[in-house]
């Protein structure tokens, strides 16, 4: 069976692009135990922009580099009541917007919130691997690797300025 029969074979770590934020790169956790995917973000502010519930926020796309972010806005489409992984309860704001994975690409679900403190900068829930991926724990970056010099390149800037 090809790969391309096989379908969306994914890791528990993989370079995902959310390219209408502007996001070019940025490793999620694939957590098939979470519901709802999660995206960094923080200065998050709620506006109207033509009768339109918008997000503007800022994100950390690049691990363990604070001084480098995106400015992202985006229609807001719900709030939710979200449980996290240690049973805190949280309101966060949610939005839609493609993931591209290698060939692959389609809509999911993000809600908003901080994770500065956390290893990865998105977490990719089962709603958005339900009846597209497949996850083999056991695997890494099976949509392919990507260097810290071209995840640099990607964003425009160039690592010995920003470590």
């Amino acid at each position: 069976m090809t790969k391309k029969e096989q379908g969306l074979m994914l890791g528990w770590r993989e370079w995902v692009a959310l390219p209408e934020l502007g996001l070019y790169a940025i490793k999620a956790k694939v957590d098939t135990g979470a519901r709802t995917s999660a995206l960094h973000a923080f200065d998050i502010e709620l506006y109207r922009e033509n009768n339109i519930d918008m997000v503007r926020f800022l994100v950390h796309p690049i691990q363990k580099n604070l001084n480098f972010y995106i400015e992202c806005k985006v229609p807001l489409k719900d709030r939710r009541q979200v449980t996290d992984s240690g049973g805190h309860r949280e309101m966060r704001y949610v939005i839609e917007t493609p993931v591209v994975f290698e060939n692959y690409m389609y809509p999911i679900e993000l809600t908003l919130t901080g994770r500065d403190t956390m290893r990865f900068k998105m977490l990719l829930g089962r709603n958005a691997l339900k009846k597209r991926a497949m996850v083999n724990p056991t695997a890494s970056f099976m949509c392919g690797k990507l260097d810290k010099k071209t995840l640099y390149e990607l964003y425009g800037i160039r690592p010995e300025v920003n470590e």
